[in-house]
Order: C-alpha cells, then sequence, then structure tokens
C-alpha cells in the first residue's frame, strides 16, 4: 500500500463534509505493469439526475524542500493516473488537491498557471486546519 499524505485524513473528511460518499481508500489503478494508487475515489448522487459524478483525488501538501519541485512531480503523477485512468474506470474524473496556501502562492504563477491550463488539470483547493473544500478548479 502506498504511504498517505500529510493531509489525506483532512482532504477525506473534507470531501464527506461536501456530501461525497468515500468509495475507495486508495483507489487502485491497474497499470500494465505496476499497480498505481490514486488517493481517493469518491462519488457524489445527484438527486436531480438519479447519476452519480465519480471522481479520483491526489492530493497533495507541497511540504518538502521546493514547492516548485513538488509541482512537477504532481505533474507527472497527475498525467500518469489520469492515463490509466481511462482505462479504468473512463468516467471517473481526476483531481489534484491543493493546499489553500499553495494554491494562493505557487498557483498564480504565470508558468504554473499556463501549465495547469495547458495540462488540463482539475484542481480541489482545500483548508487542512478548518478540513473543508475551498473552491473547486475544474
Amino acid at each position: 500500500m502506498p504511504a498517505k499524505d500529510l493531509f489525506h485524513d483532512a482532504v477525506k473528511t473534507a470531501l464527506v463534509k461536501d456530501g461525497w460518499t468515500i468509495t475507495h481508500d486508495p483507489f487502485r489503478l491497474d497499470y500494465g505493469f505496476t499497480d498505481a494508487y490514486v488517493d481517493l475515489g469518491a462519488e457524489k448522487i445527484l438527486a436531480a439526475e438519479k447519476d452519480s459524478e465519480k471522481i479520483a483525488v491526489e492530493i497533495k501538501s507541497f511540504v518538502g524542500k521546493s514547492e516548485l519541485y513538488e509541482f512537477h512531480a504532481a505533474l507527472g503523477q497527475f498525467i500518469s493516473y489520469r492515463f490509466a485512468l481511462k482505462y479504468n474506470d473512463p468516467n471517473r474524473i481526476l483531481y489534484l488537491a491543493v493546499p489553500q496556501e499553495t494554491f494562493a502562492t505557487l498557483f498564480h504563477q504565470e508558468m504554473i498557471e499556463g501549465l495547469v491550463r495547458e495540462s488540463d488539470i482539475k484542481i480541489i483547493v482545500y483548508n487542512s486546519d478548518k478540513e473543508v473544500i475551498v473552491e473547486w478548479k475544474k
């Protein structure tokens, strides 16, 4: 099993508070020769449509030596997981969960904004202290 991110439980709680049901912890991807694990799988019932929305969430804390290095690692991981998810569960949407403080600083830099846009990264901004979702960037 993969190691949990520092803010794994905070994001999990925040998703539940936001009306999501956690379906996988972690979400296993059959990735050819290797298994890969996205941190969480979740589902939300849409009452008006009697359907459900399914997501997978890769949680990042960005507490390493360099936020830029952490971003580059997260970007590669995100793209790999999204590729594998196409074959494992194509209706599930992958999100990158980012701490509010990191989103306010690193993710507003021109290069990072461009990479996020060009790579079509969907982001969940979370507050780890309050254990809430602050914003969904689709």
